[in-house]
Formats: structure tokens, sequence, C-alpha cells
């Protein structure tokens, strides 16, 4: 340690080495040594004269690097680089320590190095680095480890739910409907997307419980937000909509739209009207034939280009990060307005999220933009892989660079080449195996938390269903209408009755009791003993 007091000896200069002879030592007194300047007049630095030329090296100077230091200026609280400068008042053309071979103030004639104490760190205190007093440290009141120890015994909370809950009663169970929900509830953006279309933990999970309230196959009573979305008469039959219509669209761009191409027309019409600035719809991966992904479409022509079903889920409820959309609104994200078009499921998460004044992360400016919903009428989804991968291209050796259409009607699949021929018809029940386990417990056919729902059932070839179930939706096709051929819904107890099959098959499947009356959200912990999933998975390694 370096005592600040103790300076260099006043009989040997600082530029004499330690085993100088006496002569070079008195010499160096009385000759101006050559390498190190005059101070300038203001006495505050070192002037930098011209070299003419370099004196040489004396025999005993090593030639090593040079040291710089710092030295206490005398009798002053100021102090010196070895470059000359100095800090504080009162400096002296003797305060200078030069450079270049020069000593450091901590050693002496003889080169020895003084009595070194050591000096125990103070506690309790802090040194003010400008005046070398002490001042009271500030007490943080950091809690010891003992307290994170303490906290490792205590047991999680019953109404504490965290993903691993969700994973284990749903994801890992395959009752997953690839509604993207979870990620866009998660407040923390700890939920992503994985290779394989499934919810993934992408960073610690904060317990917040919202993954688990808002997914259609966990928390959401799916039934009771339908109710809340729709009104009593809603729980039965085709629902209570305000008016319905078989329709279709007459234009050239329809030929390549699902049945009656109503749902592109109504978004462009909103479109051109200025009622939304994008729609949220699915389009086909530019990598993987008939793999559905989703798209931000903002204009009449990118609609037309994503007209059409494709029969595998999108996540779409998790791509509302307006970051993925970069470049694609002209306005602001808080000042956007979008249609989702959907399945049933996908509009409930959507309608349960905007019921709540939450905030969700990264999504929170997309789930706030949507300002219309369409439902697409559903009885079931598909796995793309098992759809299209097994199903169709290895046992039916139909590839998928043949298909131009896909389409499920009057209970069959069937597959049309680019041409518009039919290349495959069967019932859709032989493709079961490819459907998602967890549709089998939905019993929303027909979109009822949707503004309209739009569907092939109920209406001859060529035309769509349209149900219109809220005033936005009236408003939706009353800016719609004038360019459609439309009259009134031809068969309005097809719908009812597709609607009747969906819900049995629901009862069939659901091991928990349907109650539209009952809570919205229901506890992981009766979830998991009607369903027998483990409580607290996290804590037991899943």
């Amino acid at each position: 340690m370096t005592d600040p007091e103790r300076s260099a000896s006043d009989d040997a200069p600082l530029n004499a080495p330690a085993d100088a002879a006496p002569e070079l030592v008195e010499s160096a007194r009385e000759d101006p040594l050559p390498h190190v300047p005059e101070t300038a007049d203001d006495g505050d630095h070192a002037a930098v004269p011209a070299v003419d030329h370099v004196p040489p090296r004396r025999p005993d100077d090593h030639g090593g690097k040079p040291i710089r230091f710092r030295r206490r200026a005398a009798d002053s609280g100021t102090t010196a680089d070895s470059d000359g400068t100095i800090d504080g008042e009162g400096a002296t053309d003797s305060d200078v320590a030069a450079d270049g071979g020069a000593y450091p103030v901590n050693v002496d004639a003889e080169g020895s190095l003084g009595d070194v104490e050591f000096t125990a760190p103070a506690t309790g205190t802090g040194w003010d680095v400008a005046d070398g007093d002490s001042a009271d440290r500030v007490d943080l009141d950091t809690p010891d480890y003992s307290i994170r120890r303490e906290m490792n015994d205590i047991e999680t909370p019953d109404e504490k739910t965290w993903f691993m809950e969700l994973d284990a009663a749903v994801i890992d169970t395959e009752r997953c409907i690839q509604c993207g929900t979870c990620v866009a509830a998660c407040p923390s953006d700890s939920i992503g997307i994985g290779d394989d279309g499934l919810p993934e933990l992408v960073k610690m999970c904060t317990g917040c419980s919202l993954c688990w309230d808002f997914c259609p196959r966990g928390g959401l009573r799916y039934e009771r937000q339908w109710k809340i979305t729709g009104g009593d008469d809603n729980v039965t039959g085709a629902g209570d909509p305000i008016t319905e219509f078989s329709a279709k669209v007459d234009d050239d761009w329809s030929e390549g739209a699902q049945d009656g191409g109503v749902v592109t027309s109504v978004l462009s019409h909103l479109l051109e009207a200025g009622e939304i600035d994008g729609a949220l719809v699915a389009t086909e991966s530019d990598e993987e034939p008939w793999k559905a992904e989703s798209f931000l479409a903002t204009t009449h022509e990118e609609l037309v280009a994503n007209a059409g079903s494709i029969y595998n889920q999108t996540m779409a409820l998790g791509n509302l990060d307006p970051r993925r959309w970069e470049g694609k609104l002209d306005v602001s994200w808080e000042e956007a307005s979008l249609a989702l078009v959907g399945t049933p499921c996908e509009i409930e998460g959507i309608r349960a999220l905007q019921d709540f004044e939450w905030e969700y992360g990264s999504q929170e400016a997309g789930v706030r933009a949507i300002d219309y919903t369409i439902a697409l009428m559903c009885t079931k989804n598909f796995n793309y892989y098992r759809l299209v991968g097994e199903q169709l291209e290895e046992k039916r050796d139909l590839s998928p660079e043949e298909i131009g259409k896909l389409d499920v009607l009057h209970g069959k699949l069937m597959a049309y080449d680019h041409d518009g021929d039919q290349i495959l018809e069967e019932d859709v029940e032989n493709f079961h195996d490819a459907a998602l386990k967890g549709c089998s417990e939905c019993a929303d056919f027909s979109g009822y938390c949707a503004d309209l729902a739009v569907g092939s059932v109920g209406s001859a070839d060529d035309y769509s269903s349209v149900v219109v179930r809220t005033e936005q939706g009236l408003k939706a096709w009353n800016h719609t209408k004038a360019d459609l051929d439309y009259h009134d819904l031809e068969d309005r107890s097809a719908i009812g009755g597709l609607q009747s099959w969906d819900k049995k098959q629901a009862f069939e499947s659901l091991e928990r009791p349907f109650d539209p009356d009952a809570p919205r959200f229901i506890e992981y912990t009766e979830h998991a003993e009607q369903y027998e999933t483990p409580t607290n998975p996290h804590e037991s390694g899943h």
C-alpha cells in the first residue's frame, strides 16, 4: 500500500537512478533534463517544445516502458499527473512530475519501497474521492442469502398458475388447438411459437396465470364467453343472430375464393371505407405447400391473393406483435384498426382478452387494434403434418404440389388440382387421426363470439352462409351488400343441425361440466382433478 504523505527524498532528484554515482547526481541537479519540457506561463500545463534531435541514451538508461504515476502536489490537496497536468489549485513548477525514466514518488533514492501497512476496509462509510472526507454509507437493506433459502421452502399458492401447468394439461396431452391466445396473453413475452407450431416457453415464466386463464382448452370456460358476447339465446341452436343471408361475389377475382368469396369482399370494402387498416388472415407458406401462416393484408390485391381456406391453424393470436408486421401499416399501432379472420376458438380468445384491461406484453397494441371479427364455421381443424404429410401424401400418394384447392363440404374432404379438376373426395371422418384432438371438445361450430360468421353450410354451392351477430357485424355487411348477390339464408336448420351435432360431440369429449352460467375461468386444481393431470408440475421437474 502507498502512504499518501510520503514523497521522494529531497537529496535525490527525481531523474536520477537509484544506483547513480554522486557526480551524476550533482550533474542532474545542475543540467536541464533533455526530455522534460518547460512549463507554460500559466503554470497549468507543460509546454511541448519542438524536437530537433533526440539526445543519446545514457549508459545507465535501461530504456524500459516509462512509468506513469500521480503524485500529491506539495502542501496542497492537489495531485499531478505524470504528463504534468495538475488537478486543483495552488500548483507550482516544482509540482510537475516528469515522465520518461523518472521514479515514482513512493520509491526512495536507493530504489527501496517504503514500509507497507495493510489498512482494513472501512465499514459503514464511503469515501468522497474529491476531498478524501468520509461520508455515511447508504444502507440498501439487502437481505442475506438466508432469506432466499426461506423463500425456497414456501409452497406455491394454489391460485398461482404457471405455463408448466398449461403445458402439462393442454399441450402435452395434445389438446392444444393452436389459437395462440396464450402467446397474446403473456405480459412478459415468455411464450413463443415452436417449430412444431405449438406454444413453448422461451424465457422464465412469472406465474401470472394469464396463459391458463385465457386458453379455450384450459382455464377459459368458452361457453360462458359466448353467452357474455351474444346473449342467452346463443346457448342453443344456431344462436339468435341479427340477420342471416346466403351470398356470393360475382367479380372475376372470386374464382379463387372459398365458396362465395364473401369474407374477402367484406374485408376489401372495410379497407376501402377506411374502417380498417388491415386484416389478419391466413396465407400459404412459401416453404411448405398447404401449411397455413398468419398474414397481415393491407390491400385488396393482398386479400384476393390469399382468398380461400387452408385447413390448419396459424396461431393467429400469437402473431399480433407489431414488430412482426413492421412497415405494413401507414398509421401507428395505437391508432390502427384491424379485422381478424379465424376459427371460433380464436375469436373466443380475442374477445376474452379484450374484455380485461391487462397489459399483454408486446401483443398489447395488436390485441386492442382488433375491431372486427369474422369466424369461419368449423367442426374441426387439422394438424398440418398429419393431414398433408401422412394422410394425403403418404397414404394417398397425393403430393401437396398437385393440390390447387382443398374443401370440406357435406361431410366430405375434397381436393382439386390447379386446373380445377377434382382429384380426391372422401368422408372427412377418414381423416380423423389428423384432426386436432382439442377440436372434439368444441361446441362452437358457428362462431358465437364473432361479429360475422361465414361458412358453406345452409347455402347452395358457390354461395356462403352469412350470420350477422352484432351491430359491428351489421355495419360491415352494410358496407358490402351492394356488391353481393344475396338473399335470405336458404337453410337455417342445416346450421342448427350441425351446431347440435357439434355440441353433442363436445359433451362426449369434455371431462368437465358444460355450464354457460358458471364462472368464466376454471381453476387449474379443478381442471386437474377432472382431467387427471398433475398439480404443480414445475415442482416435479416438468
